[in-house]
């Protein structure tokens, strides 16, 4: 039987970092929320794939508002999202049936490629469990001076790609400190996670240059 497709677009953040009263994920990026880029990059990569987008529940009706006044065409199932983003991501799998492959992606990385999310569902036929890496090009250090060598440091991106009953059944563990993305939560259920080439373009907009940068990437794609 082949395998529906889930898209758990995780989008609790508040903004705090962005020095702004509207949340990150809700700023618009060229007339556009960033959120709504997020979704509708997926909709056009995977058009059959089913749309799950976690949101503070405060949020919810802003979302919805949003929706209508930028005209996204697009069924979502609308979850509130928890106390940390392992919650959320706990909550939204709860919609999720086994026998489906998952993408679990950051609602504020809005220029992941088409090619990087069907690339990695292809590669879903062999694999297990799937996170895009790039190299850290920056020199990196302990506070104590020590050097760290990055060619063994890799920047971990998402989105990240599992078979629902393995992160299903990871997510019901008890929450862990140092679950840290969602990998390190599979990793921990002993499933085998395969790292693969992500996009320096892949880049988080938590702060106000992360929104700059995002504006000068878009000018030139």
């Amino acid at each position: 039987m082949e395998r529906k497709i889930y898209i758990i677009v995780v989008a609790g953040g508040s903004g705090s970092r962005m020095g702004s009263d509207v949340p990150k994920q809700f700023l618009e990026l060229d007339g556009v929320p960033v959120l709504q880029r997020t979704i509708v990059k997926f909709m056009k990569a995977l058009p059959e794939a089913r749309i799950i987008t976690v949101l503070p529940q405060s949020s919810i009706p802003l979302w919805k508002e949003l929706c209508v006044k930028h005209a996204l065409d697009c069924p979502q199932i609308i979850v509130p999202g928890g106390i940390t983003r392992f919650h959320s991501v706990q909550n939204a799998l709860k919609k999720v049936p086994d026998g489906a492959i998952v993408f679990i992606h950051d609602g504020v990385r809005p220029l992941v490629s088409e090619a990087l999310i069907v690339r990695m569902l292809e590669m879903m036929q062999t694999e297990r469990a799937l996170v895009p890496v790039v190299p850290v090009v920056d020199t990196l250090t302990y506070e104590d001076g020590t050097m760290v060598d990055r060619q063994k440091i890799k920047a971990v991106q998402t989105p990240q790609v599992f078979f629902s009953e393995d992160v299903k059944e990871a997510y019901s563990q008890a929450y862990d400190t140092s679950f840290t993305d969602d990998a390190s939560v599979v990793r921990k259920k002993a499933v085998p996670v395969t790292l693969v080439p992500g996009e320096r373009f892949n880049i988080k907009i938590t702060t106000p240059e992360d929104l700059v940068l995002a504006r000068a990437i878009l000018s030139e794609v």
